[in-house]
């Protein structure tokens, strides 16, 4: 028996095996990025690499995976590394306990190569170079708009930039890529439901929306590499 028993019963062997050597780039380990790590890993992906420089905070634990009262105040991609290879030793982690910015993003990202991208950040500077430097290397990549001062995850698809509506990330990121003259798709994740006005610039924040959102960017990765979907 292995733990990929129950899900070899409806993937092939060459699909779980092409799984395995996948490597996948996951910026941000918050409330989607570390549900998009968790499943990624209990779908078989092999190789992982995680970006993020945050600390653990009391605040995490209504909405992200990681955070515990036993994990506060631990570097997230420590805590995540750690619970990787409690689910599968055998999968590759690569940590990065830096911010992406304008510097570094393209000798990250070019450093790797990975097969996919995850954007899972909040900083709109660093999702426009994530964007920038993708299209550059032609690598895939899937970006999650705002998941925050949101309650329905029925609400959440994953569609083209230029198909969105409500989110304001998107709005932005949508005259990006017009300015920046980017033809290519670019997928992203992204609510049909408008926010919640708050008054706060810190948005609220639901265990529901942001955990379906990085389930739904995992299920696309995986089922883009098996064939299940264009």
């Amino acid at each position: 028996m292995n733990m990929f028993e129950r899900l070899e019963k409806i993937v092939s062997k060459d699909n779980l095996d092409k799984i395995k050597n996948t490597t996948v780039l996951v910026v941000g380990i918050g409330g989607v990025g570390g549900y998009v790590v968790e499943s990624l890993v209990r779908s078989g992906i092999g190789n992982i690499i995680i970006i993020d420089k945050d600390k653990v905070d009391i605040t995490n634990k209504n909405r992200q995976i990681i955070a515990l009262d036993s994990t506060i105040n631990k570097d997230k991609v420590d805590v995540m590394k750690e619970r990787i290879y409690d689910i599968n030793k055998e999968c590759n982690v690569v940590t990065e306990n830096i911010f992406l910015n304008l510097d570094n993003t393209y000798e990250i990202i070019n450093k790797y190569r990975p097969d996919y991208v995850v954007d899972a950040c909040d900083t709109i500077t660093t999702k426009k170079e994530i964007i920038r430097v993708c299209n550059l290397l032609g690598i895939e990549l899937i970006s999650c708009m705002g998941t925050g001062n949101r309650l329905d995850p029925s609400k959440l698809e994953i569609m083209d930039l230029r198909k969105t509506s409500y989110d304001p990330i998107a709005k932005i990121l949508r005259k990006y890529i017009k300015d920046e003259r980017i033809n290519k798709k670019i997928n992203v994740l992204c609510s049909k439901e408008e926010s919640i006005k708050t008054g706060d610039r810190t948005p609220g924040s639901t265990a529901f929306v942001p955990s379906s959102a990085g389930l739904l960017i995992a299920s696309f990765i995986f089922r883009k590499l098996i064939g299940d979907m264009k």
